[in-house]
C-alpha cells in the first residue's frame, strides 16, 4: 500500500467533518485535505498533495508564523481570522484553528466558513421560532374555536326571532364572519390534526404535481422550469404533507408575479440538488435533499423578511399569511427546514430534508 493510501486512511474521520479541514506537514505542504476542503477549492485531494498551503491563504504569514510555533509545540492550539482563497470561486472569510499534531510534526487546519456560522445559528433560529409558533397557534386557534361556536349559534337563534329584513341581514353578517374565521382556525389546526402518513416519496414526483397543479391555475404568461438532479433516491416521508409544502411556496411566488404574468416574462424554476455534511438544528446529516424554489419577481419586503414564518404575516392584500409557516411546519415534520434568501428579480426559498 501506497504512503498516500495510508495517509488517507489515518485521516479518513475527517471527511465527516463539515468544516474545511487539512493536515500540513512541517512544511507546510498539503498531506490530506477533507471532501469539503476539496468542494470549496475545486481541486482534487490528488492536485492539493505537496502543495503549500499558504498559497490560497490571503495572510500566509499568519500561517507561517503559526507553523514556525507549532514546530516547538508552543502552543496547544492557535486562532485566527482570514480569507481562504479558491483558484475559481470568490474568496471566504474563514475563521481558523491550527493545532499541532504529536506525530511527525504534523499540524492540522481547520476552517470555519464565517456565513457558515451565521447560516447555522440562522437555522436554529427558524427551528426554535416554529416550535414556539406551533404552540402559540394550537393554543390561540383552540381558544377562538370555543367561543366561536357559540357567537354563531347564538346569531342564528336571534335570526329565528327576528320578523325584520333589514336586522336579519346583521344576523347573517355575524354568522358569514363566524364561517370565516371558523375556517381560518381549522386551517390553524390542520398539521396538527392529521396524522403523518409515511412512505416511499420521490421528489420530483412531488415537484411534477405541484408544477401541473400552478400551470392549470396560471396557464399563461408563466414559465415553471425544471432542474432536477435525477440521482437523489426516494426516502421516507409524508407524500401529501411535501406536496402541500411545495405547493404553498410555488402558489406564493406565483401571486407575487401577478405583474410579470401580465406581460409574460414571469419565471420559477424547481432546482433539485444532493447538500453534504448538513447541520439542522445542531445535527449533522451525512445527506440532504436540497430543493430551491426560486422566482423573478420583486423580492420579499423589507420589512417583513425576518417574520415570513410567522402566522399571519403576509406583504400581499387578501394575503392570509399561513401558506409559509404551514409549509415549515410539513418541513419540520421531516426533520428539515425551510430558509429563504430574497433580493429584487430573484427569491430563492430552499428546502432542506435529511436523505437515508
Amino acid at each position: 500500500m501506497t504512503d498516500t493510501h495510508l495517509t488517507a486512511q489515518r485521516f479518513a474521520v475527517l471527511d465527516l467533518l463539515s468544516t474545511l479541514t487539512v493536515v500540513l506537514n512541517r512544511h507546510g505542504e498539503v498531506i490530506f485535505a477533507n471532501a469539503a476542503l476539496e468542494n470549496t477549492l475545486g481541486m482534487s485531494r490528488r492536485m492539493l498533495d505537496g502543495s503549500r498551503f499558504s498559497t490560497f491563504i490571503a495572510q500566509p504569514a499568519l500561517l507561517d508564523n503559526a507553523l514556525a510555533g507549532g514546530k516547538g509545540l508552543d502552543y496547544a492550539a492557535m486562532r485566527f481570522d482570514t480569507t481562504l482563497v479558491p483558484p475559481v470561486q470568490e474568496p471566504l472569510m474563514v475563521h481558523a484553528t491550527i493545532a499541532p499534531l504529536e506525530e511527525r510534526g504534523e499540524v492540522l487546519v481547520e476552517l470555519w466558513v464565517l456565513d457558515q456560522q451565521v447560516r447555522q445559528d440562522r437555522e436554529e433560529r427558524l427551528v426554535e421560532q416554529a416550535a414556539a409558533n406551533k404552540e402559540l397557534v394550537r393554543n390561540l386557534a383552540h381558544e377562538i374555536k370555543n367561543p366561536l361556536g357559540g357567537i354563531r349559534g347564538a346569531a342564528q337563534l336571534l335570526e329565528m326571532d327576528l320578523d325584520s329584513r333589514e336586522l336579519k341581514e346583521y344576523t347573517q353578517v355575524i354568522i358569514h364572519e363566524a364561517d370565516r374565521l371558523q375556517s381560518l382556525v381549522d386551517r390553524l389546526l390542520a398539521p396538527h390534526r392529521h396524522p403523518h402518513q409515511v412512505g416511499d416519496v420521490n421528489i420530483h414526483e412531488v415537484c411534477e404535481r405541484v408544477r401541473s397543479l400552478v400551470l392549470v391555475e396560471h396557464p399563461l404568461g408563466l414559465t415553471v422550469r425544471r432542474d432536477y438532479d435525477i440521482s437523489i433516491p426516494e426516502f421516507r416521508g409524508d407524500r401529501a404533507q411535501l406536496i402541500q409544502a411545495v405547493l404553498n411556496i410555488v402558489q406564493n411566488a406565483a401571486q407575487v408575479l401577478a405583474d410579470r404574468i401580465a406581460v409574460g416574462d414571469a419565471e420559477i424554476t424547481l432546482r433539485t440538488r444532493v447538500a453534504r455534511q448538513v447541520t439542522m438544528g445542531r445535527q449533522r446529516h451525512k445527506l440532504a435533499l436540497e430543493l430551491h424554489v426560486i422566482d423573478n419577481g420583486p423580492g420579499v419586503p423589507e420589512h417583513i423578511k425576518e417574520r415570513i414564518f410567522y402566522p399571519l404575516v403576509t406583504g400581499r392584500d387578501g394575503g392570509s399569511g399561513l401558506g409559509l409557516p404551514l409549509a415549515q411546519t410539513f418541513v419540520q415534520r421531516h426533520q428539515g427546514l425551510i430558509e429563504c434568501e430574497s433580493s429584487p428579480g430573484r427569491t430563492d426559498f430552499r428546502i432542506l430534508i435529511p436523505l437515508p
